[in-house]
């Protein structure tokens, strides 16, 4: 996978903005698009949570993977929300998710694309260069919203290049319908090994935190015999 940051030019920074101001490394953007759904409920919601601790954990034992990583959060269960905006590592803060309602996935893409779009402009705004942006989707169901209009969005953001996205389903996904969101096969996650994906995530990250501009960086296969996911 090439990972190549997108340099503004002649950019400047905004002193209004004290994060880029005080670290002008470049940025690699990860948004966490998580199914809270009702499905969610007990065993597999509290394996999520002690993942996304373990996320950050991982992240913060990298000098440079602290400064340059970017987690966010979006959920949708209930309703669709930005519970944790983008943040490095030493900011980034995992909230208890709980799980209830129905699985508005559409809706969530098209607001995962829309918040995606925003923070590079203000990377752009403030003469900071990224690294193409991920999206990690982890469901357990299919979509119960209208999703195929944010799927062929998010195809077309793919293809130009402007993000990649990982599906992930948990036990009950219909991975027929997350390969229409993703380029990329959808992956099964193996039982509840939450835990074992984030710290994946994190050294991917980690990887490409330290790449050069222009790189090739290759990602360990999630899907060995002992890996913690499945085609």
């Amino acid at each position: 996978m090439t990972q190549t940051p997108y340099s503004p030019p002649g950019g400047a920074f905004s002193y209004n903005e004290n994060t880029f101001f005080d670290n002008p490394e470049p940025r690699v953007p990860c948004l966490l698009l998580l199914d809270v759904s009702g499905s969610m409920a007990g065993e597999p919601i509290r394996e999520m949570n002690e993942g996304i601790k373990l996320f950050k954990d991982e992240l913060m034992a990298d000098s440079l993977t602290v400064k340059r990583a970017e987690p966010a959060i979006i959920t949708f269960g209930n309703s669709v929300d930005m519970v944790h905006d983008f943040a490095t590592a030493e900011s980034f803060s995992p909230p208890a998710l709980v799980a209830s309602g129905l699985t508005p996935m559409g809706h969530a893409v098209d607001l995962a694309l829309d918040k995606l779009a925003a923070r590079k402009e203000a990377y752009r705004e403030n003469g900071i260069a990224y690294y193409r942006p991920w999206i990690f989707l982890i469901t357990d169901g299919g979509p119960t919203d209208s999703w195929q209009s944010a799927a062929m969005r998010a195809i077309a953001e793919q293809n130009k290049k402007a993000c990649s996205l990982f599906a992930v389903g948990v036990d009950g996904a219909n991975l027929d319908i997350l390969k229409e969101f993703s380029t990329k096969a959808p992956l099964k996650l193996k039982g509840l090994r939450f835990r074992d994906l984030f710290k994946w995530l994190s050294s991917s990250l980690k990887s490409v935190s330290r790449s050069m501009p222009g790189e090739d960086v290759g990602l360990e296969n999630p899907t060995t015999p002992s890996g913690w996911a499945s085609v």
